[in-house]
């Protein structure tokens, strides 16, 4: 099973940035898809998930300028990032939950004018 990150970057104060998840191996439909973060010196947090129906949820923090999507038949979860601010620089992990936890290897975000 693999979960595979990309998209990450560096991108100014105000920029987009679209992240993707691929997973390669695991019945994607039936999965959990999050989008995790953490930033030096700080804990994990949850930033946006989406259930196999469509569900989505958000952190306070990315509300109103995140947006996490899925592409069932591509095997990818996508996270829009809009409006992108200096606090928002972090390793981004992609995870797929259902049955067993599966995460990426994480992709730097980098918000710097």
């Amino acid at each position: 099973v693999q979960v595979v990150e990309s998209g990450g970057g560096l991108v100014q104060p105000g920029g987009s940035l679209r992240l993707s998840c691929t997973t390669y191996e695991i019945i994607m439909p039936m999965y959990d898809m999050t989008w995790y973060r953490q930033a030096p010196g700080k804990p994990r947090e949850l930033v946006a998930s989406i259930s196999p129906g469509g569900k989505t949820k958000y952190s306070d923090s990315v509300k109103g300028r995140f947006t996490i999507s899925r592409d069932n038949d591509k095997n990818t979860a996508n996270l829009q990032m809009n409006s992108l601010s200096p606090e928002d620089t972090a390793v981004y992990y992609c995870n797929a939950k259902w049955v067993n936890d599966h995460w990426g290897q994480g992709i730097q975000v980098t918000v710097s004018a």
